[in-house]
């Protein structure tokens, strides 16, 4: 059983700083990519960032320069810092790993945390 448990959402004023994580736990042989998405109401979900297992990083448009997506591995946890949030981050931010139990890698996703930004 594999969980992945995501904590640091909540209001934020624009032009503020937000830090999300993610961390993954139970019988895991491998972690490989992490990643933050985000879901808007009546929008689809969408990459927010990507950080590979070698710590190459991926951004979407909306959040390079303002995010930075970054992972520990002997904690199995990734994080995302969020500055100069704007109004249109609010949404629920949710993490995704690749993890191997066995020699099978399979995609996980962690429950959600809404990011809210207003004044």
């Amino acid at each position: 059983q594999v969980q992945l448990v995501e904590s640091g959402g909540g209001l934020a004023q624009p032009g503020g700083s937000l830090s999300l994580s993610c961390v993954a736990s139970g019988s895991i042989r491998s972690i490989y990519a992490m990643a933050w998405y985000r879901q808007a109401p009546g929008k689809q979900r969408e990459l927010v960032a990507l950080i590979t297992r070698g710590g190459s990083t991926n951004y979407a448009d909306s959040g390079k320069g303002r995010f930075t997506i970054s992972r520990d591995n002997a904690k199995n946890t990734v994080y995302l810092q969020m500055n100069s949030l704007q109004s249109e981050d609010t949404a629920v931010y949710y993490c995704n790993v690749d993890i191997s139990v066995t020699s099978t890698v399979r995609n996980y996703w962690g429950q959600g945390t809404q990011v809210t930004v207003s004044s």
